[in-house]
């Protein structure tokens, strides 16, 4: 089930062109990874589809009645600061704010809420404070709030930057049975021996841009060579 095309894309940070002529698709139970230099757009491109920033041409078309109040996000840098006041269980229901009919949680959002943080094995955490919490379980509990705000996709952006190795191969392991569960995983990352193991599809972006299955990316001259 095809979820998003990305059509001719081009996308502008200030007056200089990060890259242009884009074109991928993103099909239920995708696993993509981004990749490529520093400073190449792969954030960018992210918050362009995610709908945070509106200076791009092309077109980012959603299909299967996707919308973008249905995509989940877990960032690089967070917006909420390590000491803020919020218990977990506030962060993780905080998802449902940009879908939210009413000015308070109901009881089936709060029940919702319970069992991804059951899914997730942090329901532990529930009542703790957000600032108390190790930067391991931190990811958890955002990557518990992108899962309430979506049951199809979720972008991630370097969501294991800081984390040590023992965490770091836990969440690639929580992230992987999320995508075996269906969900379409687009995750930017750095580490691309790590992350390929997990991807079905590769998105490098650099002076030349490539798209394809993993398989393909391998078979590339240009890119295959030390995978």
């Amino acid at each position: 089930m095809e979820l998003l095309e990305i059509k001719n894309l081009t996308v502008k940070n200030e007056n200089n062109i990060l890259f242009s002529g884009l074109n991928f698709k993103i099909n239920r139970g995708d696993y993509l990874a981004i990749v490529g230099e520093n400073g190449s757009g792969k954030t960018t491109l992210m918050n362009t589809i995610l709908g945070l920033r509106k200076n791009y041409e092309g077109e980012i078309i959603f299909k299967s009645g996707l919308t973008k109040k249905d995509m989940g996000y877990l960032p690089q840098v967070t917006i909420l600061k390590n000491d803020f006041p919020a218990s977990c269980e506030e962060i993780v229901l905080s998802g449902l704010v940009s879908k939210m009919q009413h000015f308070f949680y109901t009881k089936e959002d709060k029940n919702a809420c319970d069992k991804i943080m059951d899914k997730l094995d942090i329901t532990h955490l529930k009542n703790k404070s957000y600032a108390e919490i190790s930067g391991g379980q931190r990811q958890r509990v955002l990557l518990a709030r992108a899962l309430l705000a979506t049951k199809d996709v979720i972008f991630l952006d370097e969501p294991v930057t800081g984390l040590d190795p023992h965490v770091t191969q836990d969440l690639y392991q929580i992230i992987k049975k999320l995508n075996d569960e269906g969900i379409a995983i687009v995750m930017i990352s750095h580490d691309i021996k790590e992350v390929f193991k997990y991807a079905t599809h590769i998105l490098h972006i650099g002076n030349n841009i490539f798209y394809g299955t993993k398989e393909e990316y391998i078979k590339n001259d240009e890119y295959g060579r030390g995978l």
